[in-house]
């Protein structure tokens, strides 16, 4: 009998917490001496994500779209060149616009069929953005929704964010939703991977078709720095931002620094780590209702001063 290679969805909404979870499965999965690759989908033009994850797994890069739906036909090429190692896993990192079912869709080929074990889709919910979910767009609201219900193994994250009473009654809307999940309040997404392995994929039923740009609006630009900027100044510019900014990833070069920072925005909060390499400063920005030549205008701004 033919190996098959176990394959898994990670969704969730820009910046609940994939790509730390990501991280730490693929830790967990070379402790274990397992062959695994990932596949990560970005909104924009460039990729920040695969310089976290190292060299140590094979990594294929989905830019420019969505896979659910305006580059779904790159996705079969990309898992045929992925399968011809021999793969344990494979993990596949959506966007946070995407609809979970619909990436499910796009890799239940009958090309792979004899080649795959679907495991499942599993969701990361920041719990804050879900305490606050009134905030958003219908639309956005409408995908968060369906990313929880459609999904196998939730991971409602940031737990430490949020008071105990708070969780307990943000789980159990949760559960309203999906009752049917594997449910775990967690910290920085931390897991155990014998959780995850020992998933198995439900029934899944009717969704929504929801075109990235078409029904959500969201938008992805990406910023090239070619100067250093003052970290106070960077950070004045954070605060002046719109609410319709969800997420910002990238790498800034700080004028007190010789070395850029990995950058992390989301929910209105920025983190900072510093790096001990150079690496190309590009930032992603994405949200709604975003005016482009301005933000462009500001960024530039700051590296003149």
């Amino acid at each position: 009998m033919t190996k098959r290679t176990e394959i898994y969805i990670l969704g969730g909404f820009l910046g609940s917490g994939k790509t730390t979870l990501l991280k730490q499965i693929i830790n967990q999965e070379n402790e274990a001496g397992r062959k695994t690759a990932v596949l990560m989908n970005e909104l924009g033009s460039v990729s920040v994500d695969t310089s976290i994850l190292g060299d140590e797994v094979p990594v294929k890069e989905l830019i420019g779209g969505c896979i659910c739906c305006t580059i779904q036909d790159k996705l079969e090429a990309q898992l045929q060149e992925l399968l011809i190692e021999d793969l344990d896993a494979i993990y596949i990192e959506t966007t946070g616009a995407a609809h979970p079912v619909e990436v499910l869709d796009g890799i239940m080929s009958p090309i792979f069929a004899e080649r795959l074990e679907y495991k499942g889709i599993i969701t990361v919910l920041d719990l804050l953005r879900w305490k606050d979910r009134s905030e958003l767009s219908p639309q956005l609201r409408h995908l968060l929704v369906e990313q929880l219900q459609h999904a196998d193994f939730i991971l409602l994250n940031k737990q430490d964010l949020v008071t105990e009473m708070e969780a307990s009654q943000l789980l159990y809307s949760v559960q309203a939703i999906n009752s049917g999940a594997v449910i775990l309040l967690t910290t920085q997404a931390k897991v155990s991977l014998d959780s995850i392995r020992k998933l198995k994929m439900k029934a899944k039923g009717v969704h929504q078709k929801l075109d990235v740009h078409n029904h959500l609006h969201l938008q992805a630009i990406v910023h090239t720095f070619t100067n250093p900027v003052d970290q106070n100044e960077f950070e004045n510019w954070l605060r002046s931002l719109p609410e319709t900014v969800y997420r910002m990833k990238g790498y800034v070069s700080f004028t007190h620094s010789p070395y850029p920072c990995l950058f992390q925005y989301s929910y209105g909060m920025p983190l900072f780590m510093n790096e001990m390499m150079k690496m190309p400063l590009n930032m992603v920005i994405i949200g709604e209702q975003l005016n482009e030549v301005l933000i462009h205008d500001q960024l530039m701004a700051l590296e003149k001063q």
